[in-house]
């Protein structure tokens, strides 16, 4: 019986010296930092470097937070801009813990600080939204328009000027939170807009008054291209008529060379014999009557006309 109570006395202390070390030894990962308290309260610095760790057992306790970039993600919000058009807001941000045992005091673990980003972040992005124009909201700077020809001057005479800009309202937030974020522990490493929308009654108006723009500017190329086509057409037209103008002279010309080489033939075969003569006369008299006379045609000639005489020898 009494060997049986040693056996039982030996595990029982062996249990309770595991339970003991489990309780005195605790691991830190590259990706952790650790603040160790004593009931509730933190005892000594943070511990960041990775590790086998001692601490006191059953006394204190290892509260581990994340070393890495920690990620917000704002809510849709509904912000009046500084010309009192509302739009929906949706806001992102990357921080990080760079003082876990002031994070520990402040805001004890990721859970509070989450919710105290979500009112200065919040609270900032109205603020700075309210004090600039939507076109600040959206836009960087005052770049031209990607487009190219006439209607990037349409389009660029309806774009109002950007003196701040979405990247400088985005910088604001961050410098502003900053500041309100230094004696929490942590540090916001980036904030962005993630989406900026109209609300519903706000957009209608905003895509008429983009349709009526785009019919405005559609008109005018319209118009332009009618008074194109006029001009084009008038040059057309003044093209045509030179160039007939100047086809029927040289025509007429030509066709005067060959009267006057057809004459010049006819006169020189005319004077070298009488029978070429005879045959010019004879060829002119039928050329007179073929333009002359037709089928229905009656005629009553003399006996003393070339033509009747013409006409008997042929008989």
């Amino acid at each position: 019986m009494k060997k049986q109570n040693k056996i039982i006395l030996i595990i029982a202390i062996i249990i309770a010296g595991i339970i003991v070390l489990a309780q005195s030894i605790y691991i830190v990962k590259e990706t952790e930092q650790v603040v160790v308290t004593q009931f509730g309260r933190p005892v000594g610095d943070p511990v960041t470097e990775p590790g086998l760790k001692v601490k006191t057992p059953f006394v204190q306790k290892a509260n581990y937070f994340d070393k890495r970039y920690l990620e917000w993600d704002g809510d849709p919000n509904q912000v009046p801009t500084k010309e009192k058009k509302f739009i929906f807001v949706d806001t992102y941000a990357r921080w990080r813990i760079t003082d876990p045992l002031q994070f520990y005091r402040r805001l004890t673990n990721e859970r509070g600080a989450q919710s105290r980003l979500d009112d200065i972040l919040d609270g900032e992005t109205r603020d700075r939204i309210a004090s600039h124009s939507l076109q600040e909201a959206v836009r960087n700077t005052d770049r031209e328009p990607d487009t190219t020809g006439r209607i990037s001057e349409l389009i660029e005479d309806t774009l109002p000027d950007i003196n701040v800009g979405r990247e400088k309202i985005q910088n604001m937030v961050q410098q502003t939170a900053n500041k309100q974020t230094q004696d929490l522990g942590i540090e916001i490493l980036d904030f962005r807009f993630k989406r900026i929308n109209y609300v519903q009654e706000v957009r209608e108006r905003v895509y008429e008054r983009m349709s009526s723009e785009r019919i405005r500017i559609a008109d005018k190329f319209r118009s332009e291209g009618e008074g194109e086509a006029s001009r084009i057409n008038g040059e057309k037209e003044r093209e045509l008529n030179q160039i007939e103008s100047e086809a029927y002279r040289k025509a007429e010309t030509i066709k005067g060379e060959a009267d006057a080489e057809a004459a010049n033939i006819y006169a020189r075969a005319y004077n070298k014999s009488s029978r070429a003569r005879e045959l010019y006369s004879f060829i002119k008299s039928m050329e007179t009557f073929e333009n002359t006379f037709d089928t229905s045609t009656t005629v009553i000639l003399s006996t003393d006309s070339e033509l009747y005489r013409y006409l008997e020898s042929m008989e």
